[in-house]
């Protein structure tokens, strides 16, 4: 590993961390630094949908408006340097919330691997597609999903 692939992964970590950070403080526009203008983004084994960046933004906002209360846990992140110069980084994550419909309150937890493939822009490392790959999740049966 030379220096330029420490400050790859060091640049793809930190758009991960975004991508976390911008999620769990509502941070909304952070995730343009995250995410390519066409990125391509599944969310559909966590009951979300599959669509791109411009509909994931605002279908995050209004869904993610019922769980004030959350918080990224990211673990362990796996670098795969591809043929076309992409990268792809698989990252562990837990993901704990609280759905709160006023007087009914749900604590859910989400935990899997998010699996990016990063491509070098203009502006550095961007996420040209996710999926969110769980590989558990608990307390969603009380919200009936």
């Amino acid at each position: 590993m030379d220096l330029q692939d420490i400050l790859d992964r060091t640049a793809i970590r930190d758009a991960i961390t975004d991508y976390t950070f911008g999620i769990d403080l509502a941070e909304w526009d952070r995730l343009d630094r995250v995410f390519t203008p066409d990125a391509a983004i599944n969310y559909v084994e966590s009951g979300g949908i599959e669509a791109g960046f411009a509909e994931i933004k605002p279908w995050l906002i209004e869904n993610l408006a019922v769980a004030p209360s959350r918080v990224h846990m990211i673990g362990q992140i796996d670098y795969e340097a591809l043929p076309d110069g992409e990268i792809q980084a698989n990252a562990y994550f837990h993901n704990p919330m609280t759905f709160d419909f006023g007087e009914q309150k749900f604590p859910v937890e989400v935990t899997g691997i998010y699996r990016h493939t990063f491509t070098r822009t203009a502006d550095g490392w961007r996420s040209r597609k996710l999926h969110e790959t769980v590989l558990w999740r608990r307390g969603f049966e009380a919200l009936g999903m």
